[in-house]
């Protein structure tokens, strides 16, 4: 898993070969870095459109003229950073993003990495038994909870969607887990017990480091990940330090199983 690549400029318009390469990296590596990319915003919702047509996030508002970009930012009046904890973006959707595209312009000098979890090795390392116990079985992922403690707007109702708890990757046709603690609230058709032992021990079991890498980032570096395929989270021990870019996300289908 992870693969940083070099050779391509993504300030410019890439080739239909250059195009094809990316899907394939995207496709082997799960996650594919890139450095000393100084790119605009409509090259960088041109390098996600290379995948597909780009999500408007359920939450967060984008920037000023270009509502598919959203604002990554934290500093010294920083409260929170979103991503503390493992997740794959937006699962509450009813078809949740395909892939996230994280550009960085201004990093701290140490800490600021972002680690990325595969869920194919995840499952992989199932029980043949937990494999066929899990396979078959529902899963809530709630929206909800998460924004309402964030933005406090309790009125507002945000995206709740049920997914498969073993989803099938509809490029490679890998099994993985697709259930994570930001979002997923239950297993259906359990009784609460019941779901929060499974949960809970599929929420430890994505933390293996061996399933792991960590990017350490530095000025003008990008992230792409496949969100059906890797979870992640932003470690934030940099504190009063700045780290600040913008993401797109790119739209994808309804999770099967």
């Amino acid at each position: 898993m992870g693969a940083e690549l070099d050779g391509i400029d993504l300030t410019r318009p890439l080739s239909p070969s250059q195009a094809d390469e990316l899907r394939d990296a995207l496709a082997r590596f799960q996650v594919i870095f890139f450095r000393d990319q100084e790119i605009s915003h409509d090259a960088h919702k041109d390098l996600g459109r290379l995948f597909g047509p780009l999500a408007i996030h359920s939450a967060v508002a984008g920037i000023d003229g270009h509502p598919e970009i959203v604002a990554i930012h934290a500093d010294a009046d920083s409260k929170y950073v979103a991503g503390e904890s493992w997740h794959s973006d937006l699962s509450a959707d009813e078809e949740p993003p395909l892939g996230s595209i994280l550009y960085l312009h201004t990093v701290p000098e140490t800490g600021g990495d972002t680690m990325f979890s595969s869920m194919y090795k995840a499952y992989d390392a199932l029980s043949e038994r937990m494999k066929t116990y899990l396979e078959g079985l529902e899963a809530v992922h709630d929206a909800n909870p998460v924004y309402h403690a964030l933005f406090k707007d309790y009125d507002k109702r945000y995206p709740v969607a049920t997914h498969p708890v073993i989803r099938r990757h509809p490029v490679t046709g890998k099994k993985c887990i697709f259930v994570n603690s930001s979002y997923t609230t239950h297993i259906e058709g359990l009784s609460d017990e019941e779901s929060k032992a499974v949960l809970n021990f599929l929420f430890d079991h994505v933390k293996n480091p061996n399933f792991q890498i960590r990017f350490r980032w530095k000025p003008h570096s990008i992230a792409f990940w496949d969100n059906r395929a890797v979870q992640h989270l932003a470690v934030w021990d940099y504190f009063p330090e700045v780290r600040s870019g913008f993401r797109v996300t790119i739209a994808g289908d309804k999770p099967v199983s």
